[in-house]
Protein backbone atom coordinates (compact mmCIF):
# COMPACT_ATOMS: atom_id res chain seq x y z
CA UNK A 1 0.00 0.00 0.00
CA UNK A 2 1.42 3.44 -0.56
CA UNK A 3 1.40 5.33 2.78
CA UNK A 4 1.51 8.83 0.46
CA UNK A 5 -2.16 8.41 -0.61
CA UNK A 6 -3.71 7.59 2.83
CA UNK A 7 -3.62 10.93 4.66
CA UNK A 8 -6.05 12.18 1.49
CA UNK A 9 -8.70 9.54 3.05
CA UNK A 10 -8.74 9.96 6.61
CA UNK A 11 -6.91 12.52 7.60
CA UNK A 12 -10.00 14.50 7.83
CA UNK A 13 -10.80 13.37 11.49
CA UNK A 14 -9.05 12.38 14.85
CA UNK A 15 -9.82 8.92 14.25
CA UNK A 16 -8.62 8.93 10.70
CA UNK A 17 -5.31 10.41 12.10
CA UNK A 18 -5.20 8.43 14.79
CA UNK A 19 -5.88 5.62 12.85
CA UNK A 20 -3.06 6.23 9.64
CA UNK A 21 -0.70 6.32 12.79
CA UNK A 22 -1.36 2.90 14.22
CA UNK A 23 -1.10 1.48 10.49
CA UNK A 24 2.16 3.42 9.63
CA UNK A 25 3.13 2.08 13.03
CA UNK A 26 2.54 -1.48 12.36
CA UNK A 27 3.94 -1.37 8.93
CA UNK A 28 7.09 -0.34 10.43
CA UNK A 29 6.96 -3.62 12.26
CA UNK A 30 5.87 -6.28 9.92
CA UNK A 31 7.66 -5.24 6.93
CA UNK A 32 10.34 -6.95 5.78
CA UNK A 33 12.89 -7.27 3.18
CA UNK A 34 11.95 -8.45 -0.41
CA UNK A 35 13.15 -12.50 -1.07
CA UNK A 36 16.40 -12.48 -2.81
CA UNK A 37 15.66 -13.64 -6.15
CA UNK A 38 17.87 -15.95 -6.08
CA UNK A 39 15.94 -17.76 -3.16
CA UNK A 40 12.60 -17.90 -4.85
CA UNK A 41 14.28 -19.25 -7.90
CA UNK A 42 15.77 -22.53 -5.22
CA UNK A 43 11.89 -22.55 -3.97
CA UNK A 44 10.80 -22.74 -7.14
CA UNK A 45 12.94 -25.68 -8.13
CA UNK A 46 12.16 -27.25 -5.01
CA UNK A 47 8.45 -27.13 -5.33
CA UNK A 48 8.48 -28.49 -9.06
CA UNK A 49 11.04 -31.19 -7.81
CA UNK A 50 8.66 -32.78 -4.53
CA UNK A 51 5.90 -32.36 -7.30
CA UNK A 52 7.74 -34.51 -9.96
CA UNK A 53 8.79 -37.06 -7.00
CA UNK A 54 5.53 -37.44 -5.66
CA UNK A 55 4.01 -37.92 -9.28
CA UNK A 56 6.83 -40.46 -10.41
CA UNK A 57 5.77 -42.98 -6.75
CA UNK A 58 2.83 -42.81 -7.70
CA UNK A 59 2.81 -43.42 -11.71
CA UNK A 60 5.82 -46.18 -11.37
CA UNK A 61 4.17 -48.88 -9.61
CA UNK A 62 1.35 -48.18 -11.48
CA UNK A 63 3.42 -49.06 -15.00
CA UNK A 64 5.13 -52.07 -13.57
CA UNK A 65 1.11 -53.23 -13.31
CA UNK A 66 0.05 -52.18 -16.22
CA UNK A 67 3.39 -54.03 -17.92
CA UNK A 68 3.37 -56.84 -15.86
CA UNK A 69 -0.42 -57.84 -16.49
CA UNK A 70 0.66 -58.11 -20.66
CA UNK A 71 3.35 -60.60 -20.26
CA UNK A 72 3.92 -64.14 -19.56
CA UNK A 73 5.24 -65.87 -16.70
CA UNK A 74 9.21 -66.36 -18.14
CA UNK A 75 9.09 -62.87 -19.50
CA UNK A 76 8.17 -61.11 -16.14
CA UNK A 77 11.01 -63.17 -14.15
CA UNK A 78 13.73 -62.69 -17.13
CA UNK A 79 13.35 -59.34 -18.41
CA UNK A 80 13.31 -55.72 -16.31
CA UNK A 81 10.15 -54.74 -14.81
CA UNK A 82 9.89 -51.71 -17.21
CA UNK A 83 10.48 -53.69 -20.18
CA UNK A 84 7.41 -53.61 -22.89
CA UNK A 85 6.10 -57.08 -23.42
CA UNK A 86 7.54 -58.73 -26.84
CA UNK A 87 4.10 -60.16 -26.49
CA UNK A 88 1.25 -58.43 -25.11
CA UNK A 89 -1.09 -61.93 -23.10
CA UNK A 90 -4.48 -60.88 -22.87
CA UNK A 91 -4.98 -64.14 -21.37
CA UNK A 92 -3.37 -63.05 -18.01
CA UNK A 93 -6.78 -61.13 -18.07
CA UNK A 94 -8.89 -64.02 -18.50
CA UNK A 95 -7.75 -66.08 -16.10
CA UNK A 96 -7.53 -63.65 -13.62
CA UNK A 97 -11.36 -62.74 -14.44
CA UNK A 98 -12.53 -66.53 -14.19
CA UNK A 99 -9.87 -68.81 -13.22
CA UNK A 100 -8.84 -66.71 -9.96
CA UNK A 101 -12.39 -65.70 -9.26
CA UNK A 102 -12.05 -61.75 -9.69
CA UNK A 103 -16.04 -61.91 -10.76
CA UNK A 104 -16.97 -63.27 -7.47
CA UNK A 105 -14.70 -61.06 -5.63
CA UNK A 106 -16.38 -57.95 -8.14
CA UNK A 107 -20.07 -59.16 -7.05
CA UNK A 108 -19.35 -60.18 -2.96
CA UNK A 109 -17.74 -56.91 -2.83
CA UNK A 110 -20.88 -55.02 -4.64
CA UNK A 111 -23.25 -56.94 -2.32
CA UNK A 112 -20.91 -55.71 0.66
CA UNK A 113 -20.91 -51.85 -0.85
CA UNK A 114 -24.34 -51.67 -1.85
CA UNK A 115 -25.57 -52.94 2.09
CA UNK A 116 -22.88 -51.23 3.76
CA UNK A 117 -23.31 -47.98 1.97
CA UNK A 118 -27.26 -48.06 2.51
CA UNK A 119 -26.95 -48.69 6.47
CA UNK A 120 -24.12 -46.01 6.60
CA UNK A 121 -26.27 -43.52 4.96
CA UNK A 122 -29.62 -44.38 7.40
CA UNK A 123 -27.93 -44.64 10.29
CA UNK A 124 -25.38 -41.77 9.81
CA UNK A 125 -28.06 -39.02 8.56
CA UNK A 126 -30.57 -40.16 11.58
CA UNK A 127 -27.66 -39.93 14.10
CA UNK A 128 -26.21 -36.58 13.08
CA UNK A 129 -29.73 -34.93 12.93
CA UNK A 130 -30.78 -36.78 16.86
CA UNK A 131 -27.42 -34.83 17.65
CA UNK A 132 -27.11 -31.73 16.03
CA UNK A 133 -30.88 -30.86 16.37
CA UNK A 134 -31.41 -31.65 19.72
CA UNK A 135 -29.18 -30.44 22.25
CA UNK A 136 -29.64 -32.27 25.63
CA UNK A 137 -27.51 -33.99 28.51
CA UNK A 138 -27.98 -37.43 26.67
CA UNK A 139 -26.92 -36.06 23.36
CA UNK A 140 -23.85 -34.38 24.82
CA UNK A 141 -22.65 -37.55 26.07
CA UNK A 142 -23.16 -39.67 23.74
CA UNK A 143 -21.11 -37.29 20.97
CA UNK A 144 -18.58 -37.75 23.88
CA UNK A 145 -18.67 -41.44 23.51
CA UNK A 146 -18.15 -41.17 19.64
CA UNK A 147 -15.16 -38.88 20.16
CA UNK A 148 -13.58 -41.79 22.45
CA UNK A 149 -14.08 -44.50 19.99
CA UNK A 150 -12.83 -42.56 17.22
CA UNK A 151 -9.73 -41.87 18.94
CA UNK A 152 -8.94 -45.85 20.17
CA UNK A 153 -7.08 -47.84 17.64
CA UNK A 154 -9.36 -50.46 15.82
CA UNK A 155 -7.12 -53.07 16.12
CA UNK A 156 -7.27 -52.67 20.52
CA UNK A 157 -10.69 -53.91 19.74
CA UNK A 158 -10.50 -56.62 17.65
CA UNK A 159 -10.45 -59.65 19.99
CA UNK A 160 -13.96 -57.94 21.66
CA UNK A 161 -15.62 -57.30 18.24
CA UNK A 162 -14.74 -60.78 16.68
CA UNK A 163 -16.06 -62.48 19.78
CA UNK A 164 -19.18 -60.56 19.31
CA UNK A 165 -19.35 -61.12 15.69
CA UNK A 166 -18.81 -65.16 16.49
CA UNK A 167 -21.58 -64.92 19.21
CA UNK A 168 -24.04 -63.39 17.13
CA UNK A 169 -23.37 -66.22 14.57
CA UNK A 170 -22.51 -64.19 11.63
CA UNK A 171 -18.72 -65.59 11.48
CA UNK A 172 -18.24 -66.49 7.98
CA UNK A 173 -21.12 -64.91 6.15
CA UNK A 174 -21.73 -61.55 4.33
CA UNK A 175 -23.31 -59.98 7.34
CA UNK A 176 -20.36 -59.74 9.17
CA UNK A 177 -18.33 -57.15 7.27
CA UNK A 178 -21.37 -55.49 6.66
CA UNK A 179 -22.49 -55.13 9.91
CA UNK A 180 -18.80 -53.64 10.93
CA UNK A 181 -19.08 -51.24 8.08
CA UNK A 182 -22.15 -49.65 9.45
CA UNK A 183 -21.98 -49.66 13.07
CA UNK A 184 -18.07 -48.41 13.14
CA UNK A 185 -18.35 -45.43 10.54
CA UNK A 186 -18.15 -42.53 13.56
CA UNK A 187 -16.11 -40.00 10.78
CA UNK A 188 -19.34 -39.99 8.62
CA UNK A 189 -21.79 -39.45 11.55
CA UNK A 190 -18.80 -36.07 11.99
CA UNK A 191 -19.38 -35.13 8.65
CA UNK A 192 -22.77 -35.05 8.11
CA UNK A 193 -23.16 -33.41 11.44
CA UNK A 194 -21.13 -30.95 9.87
CA UNK A 195 -23.19 -30.39 6.93
CA UNK A 196 -25.94 -30.17 9.44
CA UNK A 197 -24.67 -26.68 11.15
CA UNK A 198 -25.56 -24.96 7.42
CA UNK A 199 -28.85 -26.07 7.61
CA UNK A 200 -30.98 -23.59 9.25
CA UNK A 201 -33.13 -24.90 12.08
CA UNK A 202 -35.91 -22.31 11.34
CA UNK A 203 -36.80 -24.59 8.38
CA UNK A 204 -37.53 -27.57 10.84
CA UNK A 205 -39.29 -25.23 12.70
CA UNK A 206 -41.83 -24.12 9.71
CA UNK A 207 -42.22 -27.90 9.37
CA UNK A 208 -43.05 -28.43 13.10
CA UNK A 209 -45.64 -25.79 12.92
CA UNK A 210 -47.06 -26.89 9.61
CA UNK A 211 -47.87 -30.18 11.11
CA UNK A 212 -45.09 -32.53 10.69
CA UNK A 213 -43.37 -34.77 12.96
CA UNK A 214 -39.60 -35.42 13.22
CA UNK A 215 -39.55 -38.27 11.00
CA UNK A 216 -41.17 -35.96 8.34
CA UNK A 217 -38.88 -33.42 8.47
CA UNK A 218 -35.94 -35.88 8.80
CA UNK A 219 -37.69 -37.49 5.59
CA UNK A 220 -38.84 -34.43 3.35
CA UNK A 221 -36.53 -31.51 4.29
CA UNK A 222 -32.72 -33.02 5.83
CA UNK A 223 -32.22 -35.59 3.90
CA UNK A 224 -32.81 -34.24 0.53
CA UNK A 225 -30.46 -31.00 1.60
CA UNK A 226 -27.70 -33.43 2.50
CA UNK A 227 -27.14 -35.14 -0.83
CA UNK A 228 -23.50 -33.13 -1.20
CA UNK A 229 -22.16 -34.68 1.92
CA UNK A 230 -24.24 -38.25 1.28
CA UNK A 231 -22.16 -37.98 -2.13
CA UNK A 232 -18.94 -37.36 0.05
CA UNK A 233 -19.63 -40.35 2.68
CA UNK A 234 -20.35 -42.83 -0.47
CA UNK A 235 -16.68 -42.21 -2.34
CA UNK A 236 -15.26 -41.97 1.26
CA UNK A 237 -16.90 -45.69 2.09
CA UNK A 238 -16.35 -46.74 -1.21
CA UNK A 239 -12.90 -46.36 -1.61
CA UNK A 240 -12.01 -47.97 2.00
CA UNK A 241 -14.01 -50.61 1.84
CA UNK A 242 -12.87 -51.58 -1.40
CA UNK A 243 -9.51 -51.45 -0.37
CA UNK A 244 -10.32 -53.57 3.00
CA UNK A 245 -8.41 -56.66 3.11
CA UNK A 246 -8.18 -57.30 6.70
CA UNK A 247 -11.76 -57.51 7.60
CA UNK A 248 -12.65 -60.08 5.04
CA UNK A 249 -10.10 -61.88 5.09
CA UNK A 250 -10.33 -62.47 9.28
CA UNK A 251 -14.66 -62.77 9.00
CA UNK A 252 -15.24 -63.98 5.66
CA UNK A 253 -12.36 -66.94 5.20
CA UNK A 254 -14.63 -69.38 2.95
CA UNK A 255 -13.66 -69.02 -0.66
CA UNK A 256 -16.85 -68.30 -1.73
CA UNK A 257 -17.54 -65.30 -0.04
CA UNK A 258 -14.12 -63.73 -1.20
CA UNK A 259 -13.74 -59.77 -2.35
CA UNK A 260 -11.54 -58.36 -4.82
CA UNK A 261 -8.54 -57.98 -2.15
CA UNK A 262 -9.00 -61.67 -0.88
CA UNK A 263 -8.96 -62.90 -4.13
CA UNK A 264 -6.20 -61.60 -5.33
CA UNK A 265 -4.53 -62.46 -2.28
CA UNK A 266 -5.17 -66.35 -3.18
CA UNK A 267 -2.70 -66.07 -6.28
CA UNK A 268 0.09 -65.92 -3.71
CA UNK A 269 0.93 -69.86 -3.27
CA UNK A 270 3.58 -72.08 -1.51
CA UNK A 271 5.61 -72.34 -4.77
CA UNK A 272 5.67 -68.37 -5.28
CA UNK A 273 3.31 -65.83 -6.87
CA UNK A 274 1.81 -65.59 -9.97
CA UNK A 275 2.33 -62.07 -10.41
CA UNK A 276 1.49 -61.41 -14.01
CA UNK A 277 -2.42 -62.80 -13.36
CA UNK A 278 -2.31 -60.58 -9.92
CA UNK A 279 -1.26 -57.60 -11.95
CA UNK A 280 -4.01 -58.58 -14.31
CA UNK A 281 -6.40 -58.78 -11.60
CA UNK A 282 -5.31 -55.47 -10.03
CA UNK A 283 -5.74 -53.95 -13.58
CA UNK A 284 -9.57 -55.13 -13.39
CA UNK A 285 -10.15 -54.32 -9.88
CA UNK A 286 -9.40 -50.67 -10.65
CA UNK A 287 -11.81 -50.03 -13.43
CA UNK A 288 -14.73 -49.70 -11.13
CA UNK A 289 -13.23 -47.44 -8.44
CA UNK A 290 -11.54 -45.27 -11.50
CA UNK A 291 -15.27 -44.87 -12.97
CA UNK A 292 -16.87 -44.38 -9.88
CA UNK A 293 -14.17 -41.59 -8.38
CA UNK A 294 -13.86 -39.75 -11.86
CA UNK A 295 -18.14 -39.67 -11.61
CA UNK A 296 -18.00 -38.35 -8.47
CA UNK A 297 -14.61 -36.18 -7.64
CA UNK A 298 -16.65 -33.03 -7.46
CA UNK A 299 -18.14 -34.22 -4.65
CA UNK A 300 -14.55 -35.11 -2.99
CA UNK A 301 -13.01 -31.50 -3.85
CA UNK A 302 -15.67 -29.24 -3.30
CA UNK A 303 -18.23 -30.96 -0.32
CA UNK A 304 -15.80 -32.48 1.87
CA UNK A 305 -14.71 -29.49 3.79
CA UNK A 306 -17.97 -27.79 3.44
CA UNK A 307 -19.52 -26.54 7.12
CA UNK A 308 -15.38 -26.42 8.31
CA UNK A 309 -15.88 -22.47 8.28
CA UNK A 310 -18.12 -20.24 9.80
CA UNK A 311 -19.32 -17.28 8.19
Amino acid sequence: MDENKAPDIVEETGEGTDALAEFRQNHEIYKFRETPKIVRIIFIILKYLVLVLGCMLVILPLLVVLLGAFKTHEEYITTNVFALPADPQWENFVTAFIDGDVMRGLLNTAIILLISCAGTIITGTMTAFVLQRFNSLFTRAVKTVFLIAALLPNISMQVTVFQVINSLGLYNSIWAPCILYIGTDIISIYIFMQFLDNISVSLDESAFLDGANYFRIYWSIILPMLRPAIATVLVIKFVGIYNDFYTANLYMPSKELGVVSTALYRFIGPYGAKWEIIFAGIIICIIPSLIIFISLQKFIYSNLVTGSVKE
